[in-house]
């Protein structure tokens, strides 16, 4: 696991323990305690937005559906990527592989979306 996937598991965890808590307000803390001394990798906006999207899409447990990001194209990434797990959860183990599924074989560069989504899956938090 990732550092952002630990924060996306320390974020969940604090919704789980605060259901009036905004999921961006959970990230944020959860973002702060995992890089306490970098304000880069706290504000970094794809592993946030992959998280939110995540959220919006009612597919984290204890996270009602909405409106949590702008983000469309990390939106569309882990819409396709979690399609795909849950076609073949062995793609939770290849984060090489659901990537290019998510950018639909495009040359880009993964930004820590997919460890927010395996972690997430892996770690039985994805509804």
């Amino acid at each position: 696991m990732g550092k952002y996937g630990e924060a996306a598991i320390s974020a969940v965890h604090l919704l789980a323990k605060n259901e009036a808590m905004p999921p961006r307000l959970a990230w944020e803390t959860a973002v702060q305690d995992v890089f306490p001394s970098s304000e880069s990798s706290r504000s970094k906006g794809c592993p946030r937005d992959a998280f939110l999207a995540l959220c919006g899409l009612g597919a984290v447990r204890n996270v009602a559906a909405g409106i949590y990001t702008r983000s469309i194209k990390n939106r569309g990434y882990v819409e396709r990527a979690l399609a795909a797990i849950r076609f073949d959860p062995g793609l939770a183990t290849n984060k090489e592989e659901l990537w290019s599924i998510a950018t639909g074989g495009e040359q880009k560069k993964e930004n820590a979306q997919m460890d927010v989504l395996v972690t997430l899956y892996l770690n039985g938090r994805i509804k």
